[in-house]
């Protein structure tokens, strides 16, 4: 009340204010300092305030480091086996003992004491003390009938007795089943027994550009002539260079895509097949559109490769089916299914112009042969044990080679059921994609193992085990593999999205490129440019590179 002047105080507030005690707000502390010193020996006492720095050291003012992610964890040493119980039982029971020795412990400390002053027995011990109460005794052994008679470890319990005291017969007594009365359920209706719909068999296309014939009324089939690159040059006539940088992006397909095909020798045009069921075909050069989408499939396809000439190509599906499309016209020629209806995992045509016959690995451990004239099979090859996953035709087409799940390699002559060459080693993993050399005399394997092998192949099949290309991640996907066509530089996708250039003479990697958000499964090299390939993966987009 002083602050309002000393006229509006009262009697009894003058009294409390002058027996209070007067409180000196700045008391004057006498310092007594040595004269004789250039410098303060003392400083001013500060308190200090808040909660205690859990990760201050007490030897010094500098601050533990942390070893994990929440703080410092003190290092004890234990043994796996206790570390483990102690583990458990705080991940049951919510507490442990201290693994410091201390006889302390962690967690919930109430239920932890309560558990200790009166440990529970055991669900198991307790059925056991129930179980003996209700069974009866075993008997004198020096009783053979009557009551006190010997049972042993055949004496029955309790509820065994009011369970079959009455019902047991007699062996001259027949047991009569009664009658079953039967349910009462209506009729199943047309529409609950009916199949679905088989579309297996319906084939449907879209031409997506303008006009299907140019003004020399001439298809996408032609090979384009007006470009500052010859398509018809000897393969292989060019020097090949990694790619750098990213030209083009074609976007369709809703779903992964499996397998990316090149036009045979020219490579102007670009066929793609996805796990949304659709089949799609690009033009490379010029507007590089969506010239057609096949429609067929109702399933994921799997993979597809054109004939030698290029006029047709097959696909082959998760529904069983193999089929024969036309490329310009995009009509389903003929369909095809092995005996068993397996699922075609790999299909490759005879290379050569005027054959009429393809090979397909199937999943049920089958090399399958047909004849897309009259649609039937004409050999099969069945040596595997598990499904097959590449065909590779070496030796200038006489021979071939597949690869298995089983971890195995066999060579095969065309048209002879018997492999001529078989290869596993203990320390072989799954080949799971293959490219031949364009010298014809090795092909390339993509391991499971994260490493790309090579093969000989001409007469003996040999590992040539100087060559082995490492650095990229393929374990668990499917990824294609594709030597340049001069034979200088091989390419690998990645399951980070990375597309891998290595020197097929040094196996250096050269070049390393981030593609694709997702696994990078397809990797083509075009057949005539000097440094474009195409590569694909589980995002659904196919780029271009130069």
């Amino acid at each position: 009340m002083t602050l309002l002047g000393d006229q509006y105080a009262s009697s009894d507030e003058e009294t409390r204010i002058s027996e209070a005690q007067l409180v000196v707000a700045a008391p004057d502390v006498s310092l007594q300092a040595n004269p004789t010193n250039a410098a303060l020996d003392y400083g001013p006492a500060r308190p200090e305030q808040g909660p205690l720095n859990p990760y201050k050291s007490t030897q010094g003012s500098s601050l533990k480091r942390k070893n994990a992610l929440t703080g410092n964890a003190q290092e004890v040493a234990i043994s796996d086996a206790t570390f483990s119980t102690h583990h458990r039982t705080f991940q049951s029971l919510g507490y442990t003992m201290d693994p410091s020795g201390s006889g302390a412990y962690v967690g919930d400390l109430t239920r932890a004491l309560r558990v200790r002053d009166d440990p529970p027995t055991s669900p198991s011990k307790r059925m056991d003390s129930v179980y003996r109460r209700k069974r009866q005794k075993r008997g004198d052994a020096s009783i053979v009938d009557g009551e006190g008679a010997y049972k042993g470890p055949w004496a029955r319990f309790q509820e065994d007795e009011d369970t079959l005291g009455e019902a047991e017969l007699s062996s001259e007594e027949e047991y009569l089943e009664e009658a079953i009365v039967p349910a009462r359920s209506s009729a199943v209706t047309k529409l609950a027994s009916d199949y679905q719909e088989d579309l297996t068999n319906t084939e449907t296309t879209q031409f997506h550009g303008t006009s299907p014939l140019d003004y020399q009324n001439r298809t996408y089939m032609h090979v384009p002539q007006d470009l500052d690159i010859d398509l018809r040059a000897e393969l292989g006539s060019t020097q090949n260079y990694h790619p750098k940088k990213l030209i083009h992006t074609w976007k369709s397909h809703t779903k992964a895509i499996n397998a990316l095909r090149f036009f045979p020798n020219f490579g102007h045009l670009l066929l793609s097949a996805s796990a949304d069921t659709k089949v799609k075909l690009w033009d490379v050069y010029h507007s590089r559109s969506l010239l057609r989408t096949y429609s067929g499939h109702t399933k994921s396809v799997t993979d597809t490769t054109f004939s030698p000439s290029g006029t047709h190509f097959l696909t082959g599906s998760y529904d069983r089916h193999m089929k024969l499309w036309d490329t310009e016209t995009g009509a389903c020629i003929s369909r095809f299914q092995t005996s068993t209806k397996a699922v075609p995992h790999v299909l490759r045509f005879y290379p050569s112009t005027d054959t009429h016959e393809f090979l397909v690995g199937t999943s049920d451990k089958k090399i399958v042969q047909f004849d897309t004239r009259s649609g039937e099979m004409t050999q099969e090859y069945d040596h595997h044990l598990q499904a097959v996953n590449t065909i590779t035709f070496c030796d200038e087409n006489r021979r071939f080679i597949t690869t298995s799940d089983d971890r195995s390699l066999r060579a095969w002559e065309y048209n002879i059921p018997v492999p001529i060459k078989y290869i596993a080693e203990p320390h072989l993993f799954s080949l799971v994609r293959a490219a031949p050399h364009p010298n014809g005399k090795s092909v390339a394997f993509q391991s499971a193992d994260n490493q790309i092998v090579v093969y000989a192949s001409t007469d003996r099949f040999r590992q040539n085990r100087k060559k082995s290309f490492r650095g990229h991640n393929t374990a668990g996907y499917a990824i294609d593999v594709s030597i340049s066509p001069d034979g200088q530089f091989l390419m690998s996708g990645d399951s980070s999205g990375f597309v891998c250039f290595w020197d097929f003479k040094s196996c250096k990697m050269w070049h390393k490129i981030q593609a694709h958000e997702g696994a990078t499964v397809c990797a083509q090299w075009h057949p005539k440019e000097s440094s474009k390939v195409a590569t694909a993966g589980l995002d659904g987009a196919i780029k271009y590179w130069d």
